[in-house]
């Protein structure tokens, strides 16, 4: 596999020409899935894409609820990203929010009834839309193979998320200072 920081003196591994048409092929594919699904959930459910898997997150948790940290890792968002975006599902009376019972100094998410009951009407539609797209155009050897690409390609942003994550809580290291500051 190769390194993380290749030796600046080495030429740049440019993609062969079948890399970058699968590149190409499969960028395109990480810009329009989003949007297809995007476009479904808005004109169904009034929610963006995001904000239905806030809801879905929520839903599989124990009563509903989860820590805002905890959902802002989950759903890949900034945690002040999603504060906003659960100002506006709460305004909809789709959550609410309230100090974590066990440590006030967190806040967490709960989806209402009201909230579950958007989700649950708004899951056949969405769900039958990534069955068509995805689903039903490849066979169960393409599905596993994609699960298990899905996967390895998770596994290295987390570890390369995790390393620079590690790297910034070490920080630079300290230069050496002159005792004069010279």
């Amino acid at each position: 596999m190769p390194e993380d920081h290749p030796d600046p003196n080495d030429p740049p591994r440019w993609l062969t020409p079948a890399e970058l048409a699968t590149w190409l092929q499969f960028g395109l594919m990480l810009h329009k899935l989003p949007a297809a699904l995007e476009a479904q959930l808005q004109q169904d459910a009034g929610l963006r894409y995001v904000e239905y898997y806030v809801l879905a997150g929520l839903s599989d948790q124990p009563d509903r609820r989860m820590r805002m940290s905890d959902l802002a890792v989950l759903v890949n968002s900034e945690l002040s990203r999603l504060s906003h975006m659960a100002g506006r599902l709460e305004r909809r009376g789709l959550i609410r929010r309230e100090p974590d019972p066990t440590n006030g100094r967190y806040t967490q998410a709960i989806l209402t009834e009201a909230g579950h009951a958007h989700l649950v009407e708004a899951a056949p539609g969405h769900v039958a839309l990534v069955r068509d797209l995805v689903y039903d155009v490849l066979d169960p050897a393409e599905l596993d193979t994609l699960g298990v690409i899905a996967e390895k390609i998770s596994e290295r942003i987390n570890e390369r998320v995790d390393r620079r994550e590690r790297q910034e809580c070490s920080g630079p290291e300290a230069a050496p200072q002159h005792p004069r500051g010279q």
